[in-house]
């Protein structure tokens, strides 16, 4: 038989159920109804389902076909008129078979002269010569369970290769509860990142970016609240939370059964429900709904109970556990995420136990599509989908409630939150003191080296002042020492002149006293204007001049010669080389008169 796709609304009087049935035949099928009983047949299809309340048959119900659909819509009038019925979104649940009502135990003990005739008939001759072996009392096989309700063990021993791509934990059949716990402590200490941590905490952009995303449960959450007001109606929280078709085939795949559970067991499921959860609703915001291949690695590794099968004992360890996790593992690593993720499972928890299976369901998917995370689905998330169905709301209301009076703080992580962020803080305080003592000194900077730039600039223009009128007088000095230097050679000639004409050299004088008969070198004696010191040589030619005109002839022809050589000293080889040529010594002085004097008269005659 096969189970078809199966649909339950209500209103105040009537209980719709809506069965797809494409292959049946329509005029072929049965339908059987009686209290919280409700059977359905129509070949090769049937149904059985326990409903939460009862429905009567008065004659009120209709039943009709649709042959595009092939589906049978079926109105049940219920026996209480108003009556809520809850659950019926949880379809496993409902598939259900009816309880035993009897109340006959189900554990009896038997009569005691039965039990004895059936211990003589089982009896047998005891062996009294059978092999003795010593005893020896050996330890049964650490079994530590974990999984759902701690009711599996022995589990990865056969799964040995994919341990490692699921849990962190190695052995866990062999590993208590409280050494698991240590260990993840440990753990999580060395893998948490300081650096990382501030670079999220300072260069949050992101962060806030993500504390923007609304998923699904916050409009739901909106509407239930608006709409409840004041009445508190916990009933209406259901239908703002609507399954999609694939969500109720995966209801409809699951195995219903039933879970025996102790009190301490159903303690430890709520408190692992609570972890999942908020692994789960880090997930969606971090991705924004958008899930991906990272997304079974970010449940099971911010969820203690999927990675290290942790059991908790209080709500507090549960909350402690994820926030050091957030703040080691993933990419996003800040402490808003944590509080922002805590929120949305109240506002899950608050919705009802459809939100959770939802929530459930879609892990379920998650999981299903990862190849090594499948394990997860067999050792916790299906169970988690059954059970749900089965809670009561109370129990979630409750659960809700004491995870809204816990708080969380920075300091409850054990990782010096508080403290790293006061020292990098007041790092970052020194760096912008740093920053601004160096733009002041900056500024200084530059205005000193404005102010000296323009110093020089006052000074290189004084001086290029000074280097010009320096220059112009270079120029003009240059120019007169030009005519100073001329006037020299031309001097120099004249005072040569004498010593030709001394050696016999006549011709040359006769042209220099020409050329002073003429008058040229008055005139140019009279245009420039030389300096004192050519004064000065002139004056002292023009003495020596006097002299030898007053002394005799010879002694004035040996002065001459004399003061020639002090000026113009004759190298010694030249000296040398005219005595050996054989050449006379004494200069012979010339009768006519010399032009010095001449000189030097008309100087004397125009001052």
């Amino acid at each position: 038989m096969i189970t078809p796709a199966f649909e339950l609304t209500q209103d105040p009087d009537f209980l719709t159920v809506k069965i797809r049935v494409p292959y049946a035949r329509a005029s072929e099928f049965d339908i059987y109804f009686e209290g919280e009983d409700f059977k359905f047949y129509a070949k090769p299809y049937f149904l059985r389902l326990t409903l939460p309340g009862r429905i009567v048959e008065d004659g009120r119900e209709k039943a009709s076909y649709n042959t595009d659909e092939g589906t049978f819509t079926i109105q049940l009038p219920k026996e209480v008129p108003g009556q809520y019925f809850e659950g019926l979104d949880m379809l496993t649940s409902l598939l259900a078979p009816k309880k035993s009502r009897s109340a006959k135990p189900l554990v009896e003990e038997m009569d005691a002269a039965a039990s004895a005739e059936l211990c003589e008939e089982n009896e047998e001759e005891f062996d009294w010569e059978m092999e003795q072996i010593p005893y020896e009392e050996s330890p049964p096989p650490l079994q530590h369970p974990y999984g759902f309700g701690n009711l599996r063990s022995g589990v990865f021993q056969r799964l040995q290769d994919e341990l490692s791509d699921v849990i962190d934990i190695k052995d866990p059949d062999q590993t208590p509860a409280e050494e698991r716990r240590r260990r993840r402590l440990a753990a999580e200490a060395a893998k948490f990142e300081p650096d990382h941590y501030l670079a999220d905490f300072f260069e949050d952009e992101a962060i806030k970016h993500l504390l923007k995303y609304k998923p699904w449960w916050i409009d739901a959450h909106k509407k239930m609240t608006a709409l409840q007001g004041g009445s508190h109606q916990e009933h209406d929280s259901p239908a703002f939370v609507v399954f999609s078709e694939a969500e109720r085939e995966q209801m409809r795949k699951f195995t219903n059964k039933s879970f025996l559970l102790d009190k301490r067991s159903r303690r430890h499921v709520y408190l692992g429900l609570i972890d999942i959860l908020l692994a789960y609703c880090y997930e969606i915001r971090v991705t924004e709904g958008d899930k991906n291949v990272e997304s079974s690695w970010n449940i099971r590794k911010l969820s203690a109970a999927l990675c290290w099968l942790e059991s908790f004992c209080s709500i507090h360890d549960v909350l402690v556990s994820f926030g050091r996790r957030v703040l080691c593992y993933p990419l996003y690593r800040h402490f808003e995420l944590v509080t922002r993720a805590f929120s949305d499972t109240v506002m899950i928890l608050q919705l009802g136990k459809a939100a959770v299976l939802k929530c459930l369901l879609d892990i379920h998917k998650i999981f299903m599509e990862s190849d090594p995370a499948y394990i997860l689905n067999d050792l916790f998330i299906t169970d988690y989908c059954i059970w749900i169905q089965k809670v009561k709301s109370k129990k979630l209301a409750a659960l809700c409630e004491s995870l809204q009076k816990t708080t969380l703080s920075k300091s409850h992580m054990g990782l010096e939150l508080e403290e790293l962020e006061a020292a990098a803080v007041l790092v970052q305080e020194e760096e912008k003191a740093l920053k601004a003592a160096g733009t002041v000194s900056k500024q200084q900077l530059l205005c000193s080296e404005s102010e000296t730039s323009d110093s020089e600039e006052s000074s290189s223009t004084s001086s290029s002042e000074t280097e010009g009128s320096d220059s112009d007088e270079q120029e003009s000095s240059t120019s007169e020492d030009g005519e100073i230097n001329s006037l020299q050679g031309t001097l120099q000639e004249e005072r040569t002149a004498p010593l030709i004409d001394c050696n016999g050299l006549r011709q040359g004088t006769d042209t220099w006293a020409m050329e002073v008969g003429d008058g040229k070198s008055k005139v140019s004696l009279q245009s420039t204007t030389p300096p004192g010191k050519l004064v000065e040589e002139l004056e002292m030619q023009i003495q020596s001049a006097m002299r030898l005109s007053e002394q005799p002839e010879g002694l004035a022809t040996a002065g001459c010669i004399s003061q020639e050589q002090e000026e113009n000293p004759v190298p010694e080889p030249d000296r040398f080389s005219e005595d050996a040529a054989g050449k006379g010594n004494f200069l012979e002085v010339s009768p006519k008169p010399n032009p010095l004097l001449f000189l030097c008269s008309t100087n004397e005659d125009e001052d």
